[in-house]
Parts: C-alpha cells; sequence; structure tokens
C-alpha cells in the first residue's frame, strides 16, 4: 500500500490528462468562476469539461476534487450552490470547501458527496477540525501551511479524520483564507473573487536601466538588467526600509518537502498535494511524475532525488517552510 495519495492540480483539461499521465492518484480542478481559488482568465473547467475529465479519470482508476473554495458575499451564494450540485452529478469524488455556510449546504443537499475541508479555512487545531467532522461530516482537512512537522504529528494524535498537506509548489506566507494585501491594493482578492494579484493591475515599467514591478498603485520590486524579475504581489514585494532593500515578508521561492517524506509518514499525513493549477501541462507532467517517482522510491525502501525539481522552482530558490522552522 502507497504510504501517500499524490494530488495534483490541473488548469485546464489538457493539464488533467497530463496529471493523470504522470502518476497522480487525485487531481483538483476550479470550475471557471469565481467560485474557486484560482479563478484566472484561461483557466479552469465548464462543466462539460469536467464530465470529461472525471471520465478520463475514472477510466484509469483515478479521482478527480472539485475545489469550491472561495467565500459567498452574503445573500449571493447562488453560483456556490450551483458548483457543488454541478459537481455532484458530473461524478467528483470530492468537494474541497472552506465556508460554513456552503459545507452546510453540501452536507444536507449532497450527503453521499465526500467532503474535503481547504486550506483557506485555516483549520489548525483539533477543536477546528472537530468542528467541520461533527458539524458536517468533512472527512479530511487540507493544513495551512504555517505548521511544523511536530505540530502535524500532534494534531494527527488528536483527530481522526485525514490529513493532507502541501509537498511542493509556489508558498503563501500569509494565513490562507485571511489574506487582504491582494483586495487592498486592486480590490479584487482570493478569498472572494478567487484571484490573487490579478493580471489586469500588474504592470512592467522601464525606469533607466531598472525594470518596475507594479499592482496598481504600488511599486512592488525593481529589478536589475541582468536580475530575473517575479510576479509582482505585495507579500513577496521588495521594500526599502531603514535605508535598506529586502523582502520583508517571502523571497520568491517553492516549497520542496520531498527530503521530508519519512517525517510526514511518521506524522500521519494521508495525502501530499502539488500547488499549480495556473501552470501548464508541461510544467504539470514534469513536476508530477518527479514527486511519483520519489513517493515509489520512498514506499520501496531506495533512495530518491530530493532535488529533481530545482529547475522549476519560482526564483530557482526552494525551501521547507515551516516544515522546518525552528524558531517559535
Amino acid at each position: 500500500m502507497a504510504s501517500f495519495e499524490l494530488i495534483c492540480p490541473a488548469g485546464t483539461l489538457a493539464a488533467l490528462r497530463a496529471a493523470v499521465d504522470a502518476g497522480a492518484d487525485s487531481v483538483y480542478v476550479g470550475f471557471r468562476d469565481e467560485t474557486n481559488a484560482r479563478n484566472f482568465p484561461g483557466l479552469n473547467f465548464s462543466r462539460k469539461e469536467l464530465r470529461q475529465g472525471v471520465d478520463y479519470a475514472h477510466a484509469r482508476g483515478k479521482q478527480v476534487f472539485v475545489a469550491i473554495n472561495t467565500y459567498p458575499t452574503a445573500g449571493n451564494a447562488g453560483a456556490w450552490h450551483r458548483a457543488v450540485d454541478d459537481a455532484a452529478d458530473n461524478g467528483a469524488d470530492a468537494v474541497i470547501l472552506a465556508d460554513l455556510g456552503l459545507l452546510d449546504y453540501a452536507s444536507k443537499s449532497r450527503p453521499k458527496l465526500r467532503l474535503h475541508l481547504s486550506v483557506q479555512a485555516s483549520a489548525a487545531n483539533p477543536e477546528a477540525i472537530g468542528l467541520y467532522r461533527d458539524a458536517f461530516g468533512v472527512r479530511r482537512v487540507v493544513l495551512p501551511r504555517v505548521l511544523t512537522i511536530n505540530d502535524i504529528a500532534k494534531l494527527n494524535a488528536e483527530i481522526d479524520i485525514e490529513t493532507e498537506v502541501f509537498v511542493f509548489g509556489g508558498m503563501c506566507p500569509m494565513a490562507e483564507g485571511r489574506c487582504s494585501l491582494s483586495s487592498y491594493a486592486t480590490g479584487r482578492s482570493p478569498n472572494r473573487n478567487g484571484v490573487c494579484s490579478p493580471a489586469s493591475h500588474v504592470r512592467y515599467e522601464t525606469r533607466g536601466s531598472k525594470l518596475v514591478s507594479r499592482l496598481g498603485a504600488f511599486t512592488i520590486n525593481t529589478f536589475d538588467e541582468e536580475e530575473p524579475a517575479g510576479y509582482p504581489t505585495l507579500c513577496k514585494g521588495r521594500f526599502t526600509t531603514h535605508d535598506k532593500a529586502s523582502y520583508l515578508f517571502e523571497e520568491p521561492t517553492s516549497l520542496n518537502a520531498l527530503h521530508l517524506l519519512p517525517d510526514l509518514k511518521a506524522a500521519g499525513v494521508k495525502a501530499l498535494k502539488i500547488e499549480g493549477r495556473q501552470r501548464g501541462k508541461a510544467y504539470i507532467a514534469q513536476v508530477v511524475a518527479a514527486c511519483r517517482d520519489a513517493l515509489d522510491r520512498f514506499d520501496r525502501g531506495q533512495s530518491y532525488d530530493a532535488t529533481a525539481l530545482d529547475r522549476v522552482t519560482e526564483g530557482g530558490k526552494d525551501t521547507a517552510g515551516a516544515y522546518g522552522r525552528a524558531w517559535r
């Protein structure tokens, strides 16, 4: 039996097929609207495409989860309710939810549909997780990226539902589901609109020999001629304080926890999640294949290459994030 379930992203039908073919156990997707937290132009699934993706995955013994993980505005939950119903009607194996009202709707209207708690809910203690389990029948919780390995082990010792954690991909240094930086800068946020730092508000300008990145009215970074220019998000901006320019929150970098597979297994983690529904199918195929190879070798007791994904990390750097945190 495999040590972990490998959960992989797909922003398009082509990416879903690539993920399944490369070795995903389950693929998570979203609809083409504000109900999911990766609501970017050109991405995500129509209802017809979801059915096609589910059929493709099921024919190969794989699963499809639908992320409906943004928060409806008061009195305007219709699109979110339709998303739950359409996910169930098109054969999704689970839905990934964060909003309490939506969890209540799904548990009552679709009692046979498996419910997973999104990382957007930021549930990180036994009391919160127990509430979601008891009130709505949640079967799995995706843990926020602020917990150490020891935190996860202690948590798993006190709860009786599955836990899923991120193993590779873009890092979010903020408390998931709570960040308002994008909304402050652009009026649109991942929590309600499904988009952080929307491309419509991004600009790059040349100032002398430097390239400047801007988000809305804010300058996020300036880059020298030979310096790679990252995508402008406030949490990964470089700002001057006390006459020194630095990344105040976090440098652009990717999480890579492949070297921690033994520790994550000992901590009781059920599933490992790759971030990246906005990525193309070539990236998805490469990352999923590398993770699949590492997991298979780990299950056979063989050594594996934890650095195999160094070339596709953000900014050319990776980190263990909070998993390796030594401070409290």
